[in-house]
């Protein structure tokens, strides 16, 4: 399936004479990508390379090296004499992801808490501001935007390179599973209030309670994520059986 037409039209590469100078399969990879973690493009939905080459005004060159840079991500699935798909996303994937990232930015936390500046609070303060603005807008897309800046944050503001780094290698995945939760929207009040804990602990310069306050955050957003994803992959095979039937009636 190919994007949709305003996605794609968007989501257009910079052609020689625009600002970027990264290299043009780098642009479509980070492009796709963006499609991927956000849920556009769908997990286990065939790509079909040409369309998307032409929707996106690019040689089939720079759509294939784009498409290996995702392989090695992990988010597609590329396979020899196969259909490319979009990776699938199990709730047995995400509640090990969140498991691990629950540590990681729990830590995250509290090492922020006692060093982040003034001028990080004051930045964090601006964004959880924004975050709020965008949620009461229904827009979820900067919604989601801004979480995950503020989630990136905290974990500069640790000042920890090693943590920084493993976290880093994680971080498109659970951005990814992170989406679901905020695509079906049915945990983003608590979700708020457990940010604004976040929040009043780093004012306070605790480091403790900011550890458990994002500790219990990123648990109930695992917990969440793993629920919806459970319900869509039960009721899968029923829909699959319908379709079946259709099929078999229309014949």
């Amino acid at each position: 399936m190919s994007p949709p037409a305003n996605a794609a039209t968007a989501m257009k590469p910079r052609r020689r004479g625009s600002i970027s100078r990264a290299p043009l399969h780098d642009q479509v990879a980070d492009l796709l990508r963006d499609l991927i973690v956000t849920g556009r493009l769908a997990p286990g939905e065939k790509l079909q390379i040409a369309s998307l080459a032409r929707q996106l005004d690019v040689s089939l060159t720079p759509m294939r090296e784009a498409l290996k840079i995702l392989a090695e991500e992990r988010l597609i699935e590329l396979t020899p004499n196969r259909p490319t798909v979009v990776a699938p996303v199990t709730a047995d994937y995400a509640r090990a992801l969140f498991e691990v990232m629950a540590g990681i930015e729990s830590q995250a936390a509290e090492l922020a808490a006692a060093r982040m500046t003034a001028a990080d609070l004051a930045r964090l303060e601006e964004l959880h501001g924004e975050m709020i603005q965008r949620f009461e807008d229904h827009d979820d897309d900067a919604y989601f935007t801004l979480n995950s800046q503020i989630h990136d944050l905290i974990v500069e503001c640790a000042e920890n390179p090693i943590l920084s780094h493993v976290r880093a290698k994680l971080a498109l995945h659970a951005k990814r599973v992170r989406y679901v939760a905020v695509r079906e929207g049915s945990r983003r009040n608590a979700a708020l209030e457990e940010h604004e804990r976040m929040m009043a602990a780093l004012r306070a310069g605790s480091p403790d309670d900011a550890r458990r306050a994002w500790r219990i955050h990123l648990q109930n957003s695992g917990d969440e994520v793993c629920r919806i994803l459970a319900a869509e992959q039960e009721a899968r095979p029923v829909s699959q059986l319908n379709a079946k039937v259709k099929r078999t009636q229309n014949a």
